[in-house]
């Protein structure tokens, strides 16, 4: 049987067994997720075990980075599954806090970032959502003082942020990016994926599909706007409704001119029925 990690819940036990890592001079990593765990996240836990002594993984569904009409009371929860995935995987902690605990009454301090946070691709659809992560992962980071931590791919914005917030303000940890799971038809594996009605989940590749043909024509040498403008009629023919799909500068997210020979990232976002998915790829 699988040795089940230690679970803190309170900054007492979290201290307790983050300090006695230290005393043994184990290096850290910590895995920040909302739980709800599938393959994508334990691959995350797999590249943060091959790169440090002792695995931490955060379980906690952040209510700051969820807008009042979005799905923070119906995000999949399933805590007992997730602690018997991560004791297969030999996590060493799992920290699991109360929402009271991380926000306390009277709590009035908020990160606000910039940069890659306002490059008018997810922001621009979730104007809340970065100041909720950036807010979350560095009470994370300053609870849990890891050395490493390990950020997917998949959300690819979301990792430039965290990225550029662990530099501006100096917070001692490196951040360490993690390629993209996929199921075997290339949709991007996603907690949210369970909301797919059979019909969306034969339909959701597409988005996946479609960045690859645009990376392809890119490649190739077809312009930008013009593989971009096809791939935009691909998606909502295919009956999504598409928030952007666009190619940036793949560290700035800035736009680009391909001539100036920048690299390029391909980043989509798109509703089908109720369900919002992201995905993205080199260009």
């Amino acid at each position: 049987m699988a040795r089940r990690p230690a679970v803190a819940r309170t900054f007492s036990a979290l201290d307790r067994a983050t300090e006695a890592f230290r005393r043994a001079r184990a290096k850290v990593a910590l895995v920040p997720t909302m739980g709800a765990l599938h393959a994508g996240h334990l691959s995350l836990v797999r590249l943060a075990a091959r790169r440090a002594d002792r695995v931490v993984v955060s379980v906690f569904v952040n209510p700051t980075q969820f807008a009042p009409h979005e799905d923070f009371n119906t995000y999949p929860r399933a805590f007992a599954n997730d602690l018997a995935a991560l004791a297969r995987e030999g996590v060493d902690l799992v920290w699991a806090p109360p929402v009271t605990a991380m926000y306390p009454h009277g709590f009035a301090t908020r990160v606000v970032p910039e940069g890659p946070a306002v490059a008018g691709l997810e922001d621009a659809f979730r104007p809340h959502f970065f100041g909720g992560v950036a807010t979350v992962v560095t009470k994370l980071f300053v609870q849990c003082r890891p050395d490493i931590a390990v950020f997917g791919e998949k959300d690819y914005q979301q990792l430039k942020v965290v990225t550029r917030l662990a530099k501006d303000l100096d917070l001692r940890v490196r951040i360490v990016a993690a390629p993209t799971v996929r199921e075997k038809d290339g949709l991007a594996m996603s907690s949210r994926n369970a909301y797919l009605s059979p019909q969306e989940r034969a339909i959701a590749p597409v988005l996946h599909r479609t960045l690859n043909d645009c990376a392809r024509r890119i490649a190739a040498g077809a312009a930008i706007g013009e593989a971009l403008a096809d791939g935009r009629r691909a998606i909502n023919a295919a009956g999504f409704v598409l928030d952007y799909l666009e190619a940036r500068h793949a560290e700035t997210l800035a736009p680009v001119d391909r001539g100036a020979g920048e690299p390029l990232r391909l980043l989509v976002a798109a509703r089908l029925g109720n369900t919002r998915l992201i995905d993205n790829v080199k260009a």
